[in-house]
């Protein structure tokens, strides 16, 4: 109880400017676990979009793997069904890997969607309390002004006591905040990585197919 009572104390005591923090966190928050959920998802999906269609691709059954691939809407299918499909037609490897490159380029940015919000959440959250500190340090100034110079010094430490405590709320959400957007930076680049590997991959199967057809 006496925890509740503090955290209420110190919230009360950080004025006006403790409520936009609050929204900021919220808002920070929601994001984060919207795009850390999405992010945990798509990996998986993936996965089992590439396990399903690898053994396909092994063992040249490409209008199954295309078929297969039609049916998931994961960043995974998108980019093999562009890569089969040109594959039919192309002469060149490059052809090929110019087709899966624009099919990377259209999954990335649903990765990326939303979270740079995260990180100026962050800093709002920041500037939020350096803004209600200085206010508070203005109000404060302006309330000793006029009182009793006896009194003023404890006036003045208590009225910046109270004003700090919202610089200290806003590094306490930025700080979280922070650290959350780093984690999916982490996660969608890791995400990136993995299709840019399964087209890696992809290419020098369809290569090694190609090559001993024309071996034959």
């Amino acid at each position: 109880m006496d925890i509740y009572s503090t955290i209420v104390r110190f919230f009360q005591s950080g004025g006006v400017f403790m409520y936009p923090i609050v929204v900021v966190l919220v808002l920070g928050l929601a994001i984060s676990l919207e795009r850390y959920v999405y992010l945990t998802q798509a990996k998986v999906r993936n996965r089992m979009v590439w396990n399903q269609l690898m053994p396909l691709l092994m063992n040249g059954k490409y209008q199954q793997a295309v078929t297969t691939a039609q049916k998931s809407k994961t960043a995974m299918s998108r980019i093999l069904t562009y890569g089969l499909a040109r594959a039919k037609n192309a002469t060149h490897r490059d052809d090929v890997e110019t087709a899966m490159e624009e099919g990377l380029m259209e999954a990335v940015p649903r990765f990326e969607k939303r979270t740079h919000y995260v990180a100026t959440f962050a800093n709002i959250a920041t500037l939020l309390g350096l803004l209600g500190t200085i206010m508070g340090l203005i109000q404060a100034f302006t309330a000793v002004s006029n009182a009793n110079p006896a009194e003023k010094a404890d006036m003045l430490s208590a009225s910046i006591s109270v004003a700090m405590n919202t610089t200290a709320f806003g590094l306490m959400v930025a700080i979280p905040l922070l650290l959350v957007y780093a984690v999916l930076q982490t996660k969608t680049t890791e995400l990136v990585d993995s299709l840019e590997m399964a087209s890696v991959k992809f290419l020098n199967v369809i290569s090694e197919k190609v090559a001993s057809k024309e071996a034959v």
